[in-house]
């Protein structure tokens, strides 16, 4: 698949929180930020930077905050090793974290690139993020396949087992493939890696508050399944029951597939399932779903 190469250097600027799954991005050339497509144009900050979030990949969230309730974050210490394996992957080999998420690294800045297909519905850059020099030109569309893909910190993460395989229905099925096998290797390895060793998200949790979720050694889930879970448990923090959690849910409206199936499911309380009244769990693994763009 063809996608848009940009040349530049990851730069985390001073009091910024990096996660998992985004980083920021500087272009050599700031107007190449035009060049991307999408539904909303990416307005970068004032030193040329703009996030970018990683292509097919959700790890353990370190500072949410939803549509209600203070940030919180998934159990602490395996969201800092996807964080800090991304810095250090691209390069960074001094990173001191602060007790309130930020983060100093040296070097300043390192070189890299990215290979996009556009923003999502939120104006984020979604790409494909590699290291050192560029396979082509900045600026023009190169054509993508699985050897590359396995080159990009995505396919690192996702093979560290440090993230979670969450696709969407643009990215290209035979690159997605590529990310999902790397995801399923580190689940099903002995013992399993990363959050595969403590991931709950199929053998399903109990809720009983927040704290199930955010403690130290609280539930490892797949984190838009905690999101959900965050946004709904803020409605009325003092009632952790889930009875009402399906029908929010339905009120959702996330849209995906289950391939090979092309039948649109609407709402994701089709796959979750509560039991015992206050344990959930989802029926599928992640990367059997594909989102729709919305």
């Amino acid at each position: 698949m063809p996608m848009l190469l940009i040349k530049g250097s990851f730069k985390v600027s001073e009091r910024a929180k990096p996660d998992g799954d985004t980083v920021p991005f500087v272009p050599d050339d700031p107007a190449d930020w035009k060049l991307v497509p999408g539904c909303k144009r990416i307005l970068p900050a004032a030193d040329g930077h703009a996030n970018i979030r990683l292509e097919g990949v959700d790890a353990l969230e370190t500072h949410y905050g939803g549509s209600y309730g203070p940030d919180q974050h998934q159990p602490i210490g395996l969201a800092h090793r996807a964080a800090d394996e991304l810095l250090k992957w691209l390069g960074f080999t001094g990173i001191v974290r602060g007790a309130d998420e930020t983060v100093t690294l040296t070097p300043a800045a390192v070189p890299g690139f990215i290979l996009t297909r556009g923003t999502d519905v939120f104006g984020r850059c979604v790409a494909l993020v590699g290291r050192g020099a560029p396979p082509g030109c900045t600026g023009y569309e190169i054509d993508v396949d699985e050897a590359l893909v396995k080159k990009t910190a995505n396919h690192h993460l996702l093979s560290l087992g440090l993230a979670y395989p969450t696709f969407y229905k643009g990215f290209p099925v035979r690159l997605r493939d590529v990310l999902a096998t790397a995801a399923r290797q580190a689940r099903e390895s002995t013992p399993p890696l990363g959050v595969w060793a403590e991931d709950v998200t199929r053998s399903g949790v109990k809720i009983t508050g927040m704290t199930s979720l955010t403690a130290d050694d609280g539930a490892v889930v797949l984190p838009k399944l905690f999101r959900r879970l965050k946004e709904y448990l803020d409605l009325d923090p003092m009632d952790p029951s889930l009875a009402c959690f399906p029908s929010y849910l339905a009120g959702g409206a996330d849209e995906f597939r289950i391939p090979p199936d092309t039948k649109r499911i609407i709402g994701l309380q089709n796959v979750v399932e509560i039991t015992d009244g206050n344990t959930v769990r989802m029926t599928h693994q992640p990367e059997e779903i594909v989102f729709e763009e919305k």
